[in-house]
């Protein structure tokens, strides 16, 4: 949502919770708006609908959890759906080629898992252990607030001088997801991957340990 929308997603909580024959305060008003302005307008209008009209839950006012349980889904669900757009890259794309998906988390736990040619050359017998560790992995990421992330995942490729030597423009990645998205987890990524090392730290924290 755009600040803008603000007065308007105040007015449909207060609806909603007077539905409840609820009060909101102004603080939760902003718990409100911070879980939920990730997300457009409408879409948080027919979570809203979604929990009133559920035969179970929708008998209580929604709580934010609830809001974001049905926007966001669980975090078990999340993880399959990222495992799910990471296998059709694997099939569409290929090891050859930089990827770049629209969830950071993907970044993070492909780059953990080997990165990505090693992860596309896997067998078949492989898929379902890589599907388990992928969706741990990712779950865990995404119950942090901040981490670490590699900008694209490098396919196997010659190195980016090479192209420049020869006065070439390295190839573009493909891009997996909601192109805008993709576009801010590239931004906010780290260059050199989300852990960078060299000889000179490792020594020198080498030398701090043992002296």
């Amino acid at each position: 949502m755009q600040a803008n929308e603000r007065e308007k997603f105040n007015a449909m909580i207060g609806d909603v919770m007077a539905y409840y024959k609820q009060d909101v305060s102004s603080f939760a008003i902003g718990i409100w708006w911070e879980a939920c302005k990730g997300c457009e307008l409408e879409q948080v209008s027919k979570a809203l609908s979604r929990h009133a009209t559920d035969p179970e839950r929708g008998q209580f006012p929604p709580k934010v959890a609830d809001i974001v349980r049905i926007l966001q889904g669980t975090p078990t669900d999340r993880a399959q759906i990222a495992w799910g757009k990471v296998l059709e890259a694997m099939q569409r794309i290929g090891s050859y080629t930089d990827v770049v998906f629209d969830d950071p988390a993907i970044h993070a736990v492909v780059e953990d898992m080997g990165g990505w040619p090693k992860l596309c050359r896997s067998t078949y017998d492989e898929l379902s252990y890589l599907q388990h560790r992928f969706c741990e992995s990712h779950k865990a990421y995404t119950r942090q607030e901040t981490f670490q992330y590699p900008r694209l995942l490098m396919g196997d490729r010659s190195p980016d001088h090479d192209y420049a030597r020869r006065g070439l423009e390295p190839p573009k990645p493909a891009v997996i997801g909601n192109v805008e998205t993709a576009r801010l987890v590239y931004k906010k990524g780290e260059k050199g991957g989300k852990t960078p090392f060299s000889l000179a730290n490792l020594t020198e924290q080498a030398l701090r340990i043992g002296g």
